[in-house]
């Protein structure tokens, strides 16, 4: 592992800096008592799966936060699920999949599959926000990172590095971490919500496949 620069940082496992501290994880849970939310709606009773095989972001910024949603695929009860929220002013991405399983009556499990950019021109996004519960990647380089900056502070707008602050109920003295860019390889990533500006994806495919697992899902 080389050690920590200012101007840019590599790590071999991207979990090593982008799962939340025992400073967020605290942080974290004094949101979910204030009830705050990351998502901007009600999630669904399902996480799905993302990789990428590079994603080169700008603007870049990571917080704790709490998803309200569904707690599962019957009923209207809703729980909250604690998030890690990363966002990027702006982002590319190479090779991405996204993947979710469901139960069909009948059936049994049915994978929904969707790719794109894996045909020369990447996938292009604009305040784009992923709120994730588990992520890895293969490698991880940050060019100007600052880790331990207030939540607020990471707003753009007032002078941070990544967009605005997703909701307005997340701690904003809370842990955070910013970087004027990010770049990730072999990422994967377990996921409640995915918001964006704008998301345009070059050589979208949609397919139905039967089963689950390795092989069908994403990863």
């Amino acid at each position: 592992m080389e050690s920590m620069t200012r101007g840019g940082t590599r790590w071999k496992r991207f979990a090593l800096v982008m799962v939340p501290s025992v400073a967020a994880t605290a942080a974290i849970g004094v949101s979910l008592a204030q009830g705050a939310l990351a998502a901007s709606f009600a999630v669904s009773g399902q996480e799905f799966k993302v990789t990428a095989g590079y994603l080169d972001g700008h603007g870049f910024a990571q917080y704790g936060g709490v998803d309200m949603g569904y707690k599962d695929l019957k009923g209207d009860e809703k729980v909250a699920h604690p998030v890690a929220v990363s966002s990027f002013q702006n982002a590319e991405i190479t090779d991405m999949c996204q993947s979710v399983v469901t139960d069909v009556p009948f059936l049994g499990k049915i994978t929904m599959r969707l790719t794109a950019g894996d045909k020369g021109t990447p996938v292009k996004a604009d305040k784009l926000y992923l709120d994730v519960s588990d992520l890895g990647a293969g490698k991880a380089k940050f060019t100007n990172i600052d880790i331990g900056v207030a939540a607020k502070d990471t707003d753009g707008g007032r002078g941070g590095k990544g967009p605005a602050v997703k909701d307005k109920t997340v701690l904003p003295n809370g842990f955070a971490q910013q970087a004027e860019r990010a770049e990730l390889t072999k990422v994967e990533q377990t996921a409640w919500a995915t918001t964006a500006g704008t998301f345009e994806l070059s050589g979208l495919h949609m397919g139905l496949k039967r089963g689950s697992g390795a092989g069908v899902e994403c990863y």
